[in-house]
């Protein structure tokens, strides 16, 4: 698959095998996603969007199943005009075994699309395989998900359209500054005290200004043990984030935290997001609380 082309994925498959999670998982990967739109309107769709959204998006993921009535009918002429229209189209088709099935239907309480008073849902199942044999046929991936877990699924579809993460992968990460005295934030995966670093504020002079400043990088990261530590904290994401991205993770919350917020924090904040976003991350900053008194 070229990263030139704006690819166009359909999803589709057994009702509770995953097709679903990986919309959402493409979704992450910055696709336009639909769902459920009926199989005689997709080449509409993928002729408006072309030239259109390849900007904005970096690809189109279309769901397909049984609950769309037209199908069966509609699904080879469909198939057909699709492939004229997108050099660059793949059907990824999910399934797993009955008896998984049955247990997801059960942990989540949903009925099958296919169950009614004269069907139940092992025999829902069995229905749904023969209707969607056609689609499975024509799959050019074709995912057993029986035994995935979200994160295996999310690992495996990154891998296949590894192109579209960039050099580092996927995984973006948010640093975050902020003050003890007004709390932590909620959503940080990873929380490091700098109160031990040198405090610009009991400096009448630097005590106006913020982490962004020169001056206070330089007293604070300058010298040690802020010179060091900087080094060592850098050294230690960079080996973390791999980590996380191959583990499936989309976003790492990292979060710095001084006493106020307005200096020490700040100031490594800014070191780290500079060292992540030249290491290739897609990286963003945010400060907390640099304009609290």
């Amino acid at each position: 698959m070229s990263e030139h082309v704006f690819p166009v994925i359909i999803l589709t498959g057994l009702s509770g095998s995953g097709k679903s999670s990986g919309l959402k998982i493409f979704e992450d990967l910055g696709f336009f996603c639909v769902d459920g739109l009926p199989v005689s309107l997709t080449p509409v769709l993928i002729k408006l969007f072309a030239g259109q959204a390849e900007t904005r998006y970096r690809g189109l993921a279309l769901g397909m199943d049984v609950r769309q009535e037209d199908l069966d009918r509609e699904w080879g002429e469909a198939l057909a005009q699709i492939k004229n229209r997108s050099a660059d189209i793949q059907i990824v088709f999910f399934e797993a075994d009955t008896k998984e099935i049955i247990r997801r239907y059960a942990t989540t309480r949903r009925p099958h699309p296919l169950e009614s008073s004269s069907l139940g849902l092992e025999r829902a199942v069995h229905v749904e395989r023969e209707r969607m044999s056609p689609l499975r046929d024509a799959a050019d991936l074709i995912l057993d998900t029986t035994n995935f877990s979200i994160h295996d699924l999310r690992r495996t579809l990154q891998e296949k359209w590894s192109f579209l993460s960039g050099k580092s992968g996927h995984l973006k990460i948010h640093i975050m500054s902020f003050g003890f005295k007004y709390g932590p934030p909620g959503e940080a995966d990873l929380i490091f005290d700098l109160r031990f670093l040198p405090n610009p504020y009991f400096d009448a002079a630097l005590r106006p200004l913020s982490g962004k400043d020169p001056k206070i990088a330089r007293y604070v990261l300058g010298g040690e043990p802020g010179c060091t530590f900087l080094e060592k904290l850098n050294d230690f994401l960079l080996y973390l984030a791999p980590l996380y991205a191959t583990e499936g993770r989309y976003r790492l919350a990292v979060a710095v935290g001084c006493t106020g917020g307005r200096h020490r924090s700040v100031a490594v904040a800014e070191a780290v997001f500079d060292r992540l976003s030249k290491a290739g991350y897609t990286v963003s900053l945010e400060h907390r609380h640099i304009d609290k008194d």
